[in-house]
């Protein structure tokens, strides 16, 4: 589960931080700071010493941290990778399986069934596939590498705690390689914070109990903020001309008003007269959703849009929606052409971050000023149009 970590678990002292560096130097003496600043928490010295015995640097860990090529494909693209006929039966299966489980997610979260269904999917394949990077060299490792020390050090110490409470082994536990565990891929401080014992044996143990994964991935998305009982994402036309600056997920207005621009359900009715935004994936002649208020927790779990567009959408088809309209859209960019439009656009002054040949938040803001700025339909959609006249 690829989240934003509780302020409080990445702040350090200002004494840690003066002792030892928070990041590089020799991995061995990166551990053994990681060791003294355990025991400067009160942890006890023969707990610490075992618990960190065996750690090593894990070079498998930043070639996946590096390599993230599957966010460049498109939402259609890779919605219709992520959900195939088979994970849609699996997913209804279950449903059916762990319904009591489910019953109580709704209960005591607020969640829909769907929504932790499409995250068991995306995650680890409903359990079966869950990693096999050892968590601790994966966590140490990245906490290493100063590309994002401030994530995954306070992770260290989290798992540190686990494996005081007995569920987690330093030398046996594994899961994806940026250190998430279990069936819905939590990091250690997530489970320490959310983590539910729904089975009942006295432990919260992710990869082999489901309910116990299930319970704890709700509580963590009412944690962050979901609404219960609320819906996330809905299906929806577009008419053929309209402001489409207006569109894109930091614009929200009532239901009424998008209603006066000529947008309406695909099917059925509204899910519900709240507030939302308009979500163009690949422009105002492809798909079109609206996202409700609890469709911004998504970005919580994880901060790829085309991520939480598929699984969003994904749990609407697994509570009874229909497959979406894909309609006709403009050939998006290749990697290349993204990278040429990131530089042209950093060029101008837009901060795109990463010029990585991925259409994330910042890229698409940067293309819907431009593409209002230079006449063209403002729908955040890049094309070789605007690349063209950049």
């Amino acid at each position: 589960m690829k989240l934003c970590l509780p302020l409080a678990a990445l702040l350090f002292s200002a004494t840690t931080a003066l002792a030892a560096p928070t990041c590089g130097g020799s991995f061995s003496g990166f551990v053994q700071g990681l060791a003294d600043e355990a025991r400067a928490k009160g942890h006890d010295a023969a707990t610490v010493k075992r618990f960190f015995s065996g750690t090593r640097q894990d070079g498998a860990v930043l070639k996946a941290d590096r390599a993230q090529g599957v966010f460049q494909l498109d939402f259609t693209t890779f919605a219709r990778r992520l959900i195939s006929n088979d994970r849609m039966k699996r997913g209804l299966s279950n449903a059916k399986k762990y319904d009591a489980v489910f019953n109580r997610v709704e209960r005591d979260y607020g969640v829909s069934r769907g929504v932790l269904l499409a995250f068991w999917a995306f995650e680890t394949d409903y359990g079966a596939f869950q990693g096999d990077f050892n968590t601790l060299n994966a966590l140490v490792t990245l906490a290493h590498d100063c590309r994002r020390p401030h994530l995954f050090r306070p992770q260290v110490f989290a798992a540190l705690e686990l494996y005081k409470h007995g569920d987690f082994d330093p030398a046996t536990t594994t899961g994806a390689w940026a250190g998430e565990i279990g069936m819905v891929q939590m990091l250690p401080q997530d489970i320490l914070d959310n983590g539910v014992d729904g089975d009942g044996d006295g432990h919260v143990r992710l990869k082999s109990s489901a309910p116990d994964a299930l319970l704890s991935g709700a509580k963590m998305l009412k944690h962050l903020g979901w609404k219960a009982g609320q819906p996330w994402l809905q299906e929806i036309t577009v008419p053929a001309n309209m402001d489409w600056s207006k569109t894109g997920i930091d614009t929200t207005l009532p239901l009424s008003q998008w209603e006066a621009m000529g947008i309406h359900p695909r099917t059925g009715q509204w899910a519900a007269n709240l507030p939302g935004s308009v979500i163009l994936p690949q422009g105002h002649k492809g798909p079109a959703f609206l996202a409700y208020p609890n469709f911004h927790v998504y970005f919580e779990w994880n901060q790829s849009f085309t991520y939480v567009l598929t699984a969003g959408y994904f749990a609407t088809r697994l509570m009874g929606a229909p497959v979406f309209d894909a309609g006709n859209p403009d050939p998006g960019l290749s990697g290349a052409q993204m990278k040429q439009l990131q530089r042209k656009l950093e060029a101008r002054g837009h901060h795109v971050g990463k010029v990585d040949g991925i259409l994330g938040a910042n890229t698409r803001k940067a293309v819907q000023i431009e593409q209002k700025h230079l006449g063209l339909p403002a729908d955040a959609w890049p094309t070789t149009e605007l690349l063209g006249k950049l």
